[in-house]
Formats: structure tokens, sequence, C-alpha cells
């Protein structure tokens, strides 16, 4: 059984990585997921990042199943803020597509006219939908798109498996920052810095996105640039350094709360805020600095909550789908 899927992680069609980083920990996610849910089945990839063509088309509907993996894709007016590159004839075509861990992009009005119903023709209408928040829940049931559950965001889930007591409670003589090159406060982020500078030994930025090495350049503060690549912040995760994460990029922070490093989320948009409260992940408002220099002095272990019951649900109604083709097959 072929299986489709619009991957966040690439650029184009031709494979090439998308060079929004935290695009690659959502794709790793799903590919987790996904693997273990289809095993061996072949998975043919396309981008969410780019327009597809007449053959692309051809060969998605020949797919008995069409996901759409992760990140923020849908919006209230999707035919100005294209995140999802489809146009409503390439809608129309697909008809059958099935979200998973998928976001609405920022606190928007109701959808519009267009919005509607390019969501309802190429959205199953059969198979359940999984998104990573309430919020996005909320905007897709106010439109009659009632088949959703709300099994938050993929990349959380192995979260799961660890304890709250594995997590450390002090203060460690490092953090890594992360910042957000499309959401530039440069006085709210310089002054993050300084605090972390102050509290720190040892100040290291991972730029997540693709114009925030040159932002944490612009700022003028003295910290240790990593490079660009996911491989690099894997090594530092792993090199032994002991430190905590502070920062504005959600998916950055989640890997390394996923590697048991104490870590707190700044707020930049609804994503991590309505994430949070969904799970209790620690955020904070970004310019929230009082409680962000007492979180560095000590604070409580994250009790993270995540609707098993909910993942299990989205991902169990795959099984007839997969004993079907195999007995087709």
């Amino acid at each position: 059984m072929k299986i489709c899927l619009f991957d966040p992680g690439i650029e184009s069609h031709d494979g090439s990585y998308s060079s929004n980083l935290g695009d690659l920990i959502i794709q790793e996610a799903v590919n987790r997921e996904l693997n273990e849910i289809f095993r061996n089945q072949e998975i043919i990839r396309f981008s969410t990042h780019s327009f597809l063509e007449p053959e692309h088309l051809k060969t998605i509907r020949a797919c008995p199943l069409i996901i759409v993996g992760g990140t923020n894709l849908l919006s209230s007016n999707m035919d100005a803020y294209r995140q999802w590159r489809l146009s409503l004839r390439h809608a129309f075509r697909i008809r059958r597509a099935i979200l998973f861990g998928v976001g609405w992009w920022q606190y928007q009005e109701d959808p519009n006219l267009y919005t509607r119903f390019f969501l309802k023709t190429v959205l199953s209408g059969k198979l359940n939908h999984s998104v990573r928040d309430r919020y996005t829940l909320k905007k897709l049931q106010a439109i009659g798109i009632n088949n959703v559950i709300n099994t938050g965001c993929p990349t959380m889930w192995p979260l799961a498996g660890i304890r709250s007591e594995e997590f450390p409670r002090e203060k460690s003589s490092n953090v890594l920052v992360m910042l957000t090159d499309y959401k530039k406060k440069p006085d709210l982020d310089r002054r993050l810095l300084e605090l972390l500078l102050a509290k720190y030994t040892n100040v290291y930025v991972w730029p997540q996105g693709r114009g925030d090495k040159q932002y944490i350049s612009d700022l003028n503060v003295p910290v240790t640039l990593l490079e660009h690549s996911l491989l690099s912040l894997d090594q530092f995760i792993h090199s032994g350094i002991a430190f905590d994460y502070i920062g504005t990029r959600l998916h950055g922070g989640v890997r390394c709360l996923c590697a048991r490093k104490r870590s707190l989320i700044l707020e930049v948009d609804n994503r991590a805020k309505e994430i949070a409260q969904d799970t209790d992940l620690p955020t904070v408002e970004r310019d929230n600095f009082d409680y962000i220099s007492q979180w560095i002095d000590g604070s409580s272990t994250p009790e993270i909550k995540l609707n098993m019951e909910a993942i299990q649900q989205w991902k169990s109604q795959f099984i007839q789908v997969v004993d079907k083709a195999r007995s087709a097959a």
C-alpha cells in the first residue's frame, strides 16, 4: 500500500530539506509514528512548501491514504496565507487528506468563505484528523469539520515515557538559547541574553530558523553560536555538557525536553501558549523577566499531560485500512 505524505520537512518535491530546522524536528516525529503504524508500507512524499504539478496529483490520487504532517498549516485566510501550497483546484482533486498534528497559524478571526470551502473539500470526511491543540480543534469544529481529535504535537509524544522526577530542578552552569527571526523584538531579546550572561557561565545559541543566525549576530551580545543544522543541536544535547534551555523556539525546546533537559519555552505566538494550556508544557510570556529569573534559580519539575487515549484513537483507525490493503494484495 502506498501512502502519500505532505511533508513539511522538505522544501520542494525533489526532497531538499527545509531550512527551518523546526520542520525537520516535526518531520522526524511524523516519520517515527507513521513507520510504527504502517511498518513496511511505501511512503511517497510531497512538500507542503511547493505547489503541485499535474503528475504529482496523479500519484497522490492513486494512494489509498493522504496524510498531512505537522506544523501550523491552517489559517482563517487560506486564499492569502498559504503555508500549505494548494489551490482550490488541487483540493477538488485530493479530497481525502488526513491531518496529523497540524496547528492553526496565530490567533485569528473566523475563517473566511474560501477557507471554509477549501478545508471541507480537501479534508477527509470519514477518517479522524489529528490536531495539536484545542484552539485548532475549535476552529475546525466551528466550520463543521467535527471528525477531529486533539492529540497534541507528535514531537511531544515521547514525553509520555519520561517521569517527572527525571528532569533536573536545579540551575545548570550553562544555558542553550533559541530566538525567532520572524518575531524580532531586539530590546527584549537583548535583555534576555544579558540576563542569561549574568546568570550562567556559558550562553550557547542555536539558530533554528533561516534568519536566526543573522538576527543573533545583529544583537551584538557575546554568546557562543552553534551551527545552523539539526546535527549541531543533537551533538550539543548529547555532548555531556549540562545545560538549561530557554528560548522562543517551540520545537527546539521540545527536543531539549525530550532529552530530559530543564527547559522553559518563551511564548511568541499562539502555538506554545495553546499547547501549554492542554499539556502543561513549561512556557511563559517572553517579556515576563521576573518569572524567567526565578525559574533560572530553581524550578519545579514539569508535569507533562498527554492524552494517550486520543493519540491511540487516531492511530488505531488505520488498522482496518492497512488490513484491507493487505487483503487486496
